[in-house]
């Protein structure tokens, strides 16, 4: 492998019709799943958003909750120890049961967002890479009285066939370490019937991740070169 990625946030948002949350569920869905082993979620909270499932942060930075939102479930892990195999897991079980639970008969779209960190291998300072390597921005850039703190670039992608979700890309300099390359994938997948969910939901949060891993890091690869060799095959 190329590079090494660092996750830093896996979100899903699984959008249902609007319906209003019904804490008595999910403090139920919380009993089984202590009832199964050792729980996701730690703590069953009621906030003036809703209902919600979390962790105590560890910490800095450190967020591990679901919030069941009057029109989408939205699952967080940033900062956290969680890999995207439970991630996806844990994501797809409470969508399914909570679509059990409530008689939710098709999720509306399904939204997954991935950020992660990669170190560059031949620059030390990622706005280098991106605004000389990638984007050959030359000495554009002196027009400006200062020199920018964050350089990055942002493509979108639609969807052109059934189950290919639209994708929103940025790739973008990491201000808290220079040779840190910040990435994030967003991937917005259309309707599931919930009797199929579970198994959808998880493959969807797997699938962005194969867009970060086989088509962003390629992407970066050509530009991330030995100095005169950038834009060349990898």
């Amino acid at each position: 492998m190329r590079y090494q990625p660092r996750t830093i946030a896996l979100l899903a948002e699984v959008v249902h019709p609007p319906l209003a949350p019904d804490p008595r569920v999910v403090q139920r869905l919380h009993n089984e799943a202590y009832q199964a082993g050792p729980p996701p979620w730690a703590s069953f909270t009621l906030g003036d958003s809703g209902p919600s499932l979390s962790n105590p942060a560890t910490h800095p930075g450190h967020v591990s909750q679901a919030s069941f939102l009057p029109d989408r479930l939205l699952v967080r892990e940033e900062q956290s120890a969680v890999t995207v195999e439970e991630f996806a897991e844990r994501t797809a079980h409470l969508a399914g049961r909570y679509a059990q639970e409530r008689s939710i008969g098709v999720f509306l779209a399904q939204v997954v967002t991935l950020r992660t960190l990669v170190n560059a291998r031949h620059q030390r300072d990622t706005r280098a890479l991106l605004a000389q390597d990638l984007m050959r921005l030359g000495d554009s850039l002196s027009a400006f009285e200062r020199a920018p703190a964050t350089v990055g670039l942002r493509l979108a992608f639609t969807s052109a066939q059934a189950e290919q979700p639209a994708v929103g890309l940025r790739i973008e300099s990491y201000n808290a370490d220079p040779r840190s390359l910040f990435l994030e994938v967003q991937a917005t997948y259309g309707p599931v019937v919930s009797g199929s969910a579970t198994d959808a939901l998880r493959q969807r949060v797997h699938g962005a991740y194969e867009v970060l891993q086989n088509e962003v890091l390629e992407f970066v690869a050509r530009h991330d070169q030995p100095q005169g060799e950038a834009g060349g095959e990898a």
